[in-house]
């Protein structure tokens, strides 16, 4: 009843499992972090207990309920001289979208089944995400430590309910990766550093959101002409053959944002990039985080 109504909501797919201590990611997640992989990302060193143990973030949870929102297009920026953003950040920022779908779903089951107390994720609190989709048969972790699906590839969102109710669960599906290198050889900064661990603070798309101070000049000319975000390791993926165009409306680009060209990019004002990234995940680097990525790309 609750994978229907995920379906009509508009998600991909949806996947249940057992809301428990995740023994198996808590010595990968404290290695990765004493490695110092997160970079400046400190919040991913906080409430280290929180996102190993669902319970401890959603007291009396059951279950958690994973779905996924699909945003693939076809659609390019038409100069391809022009700085690169990353698809998922083309329309509206997904944190809203997903909120109001996950708060209907919500509402839906405790009008369906009665008193069910719970919280909604969006990649917004200390919760791994991918790990938890995985765990509920949603696919499974490629090299690039995206997840990813034989039928659709990876350009998707990953969203939670963590409920207090006993659910059926959903088991773990293999791993289809293979012998396949594409990602890791194809990463320019060379992030992902062994097959199913990627190093963040060398991820174009950490120092082009995330890092709030000057990029290091020893990655110059690396970043393949990306100003926010990068889509590198999805795009050289053999199982992204199979993306097929979201249908979600929200997602459109924002109208002449795939027409500008380079020269439109590197004389941007601030006037612009607000009427542009309004409602968007843009909006994360803010306009200085924007001119200083570009900056980066000409130099």
């Amino acid at each position: 009843m609750i994978k229907t109504e995920a379906k009509r909501l508009g998600f991909l797919s949806c996947g249940i499992s057992k809301a428990e201590f995740l023994e198996e990611e808590a010595p990968r997640l404290e290695k990765w972090l004493e490695e110092n992989m997160h970079g400046e990302m400190g919040y991913m060193a906080n409430h280290f207990d929180k996102r190993l143990d669902p319970t401890k973030l959603v007291e009396g949870s059951k279950s958690v309920i994973s779905l996924l929102l699909n945003y693939y297009t076809p659609r390019k920026q038409e100069d391809d001289q022009a700085p690169k953003i990353s698809k998922y950040a083309y329309g509206t920022d997904y944190h809203f979208v997903i909120k109001d779908k996950l708060k209907q779903l919500l509402f839906f089951i405790q009008d369906e089944i009665g008193e069910v107390h719970g919280r909604a994720f969006v990649d917004s609190a200390p919760v791994l995400d991918k790990v938890w989709a995985a765990k509920s048969g949603l696919g499974w972790m490629g090299k690039h430590s995206n997840l990813l699906t034989k039928d659709v590839g990876s350009f998707y969102f990953i969203a939670e309910l963590i409920i207090d109710l006993d659910l059926d669960y959903d088991a773990p599906v293999t791993d289809h990766c293979g012998s396949c290198t594409a990602c890791i050889d194809a990463c320019p900064t060379d992030a992902i550093v062994e097959p199913y661990v990627v190093d963040g603070s060398k991820c174009i798309s950490y120092f082009t959101i995330e890092l709030k101070s000057n990029i290091p000049e020893s990655f110059k000319g690396k970043f393949d002409n990306w100003m926010f975000g990068c889509d590198i390791c999805q795009d050289v993926c053999p199982w992204n053959r199979f993306s097929q165009s979201h249908k979600e409306p929200l997602f459109e680009p924002h109208p002449g944002l795939l027409s500008m060209n380079k020269t439109d990019w590197e004389e941007i004002t601030e006037e612009i990039f607000n009427s542009l990234f309004k409602r968007s995940a843009v909006k994360r680097t803010k306009f200085e985080g924007l001119k200083r990525n570009i900056q980066f790309l000409r130099d």
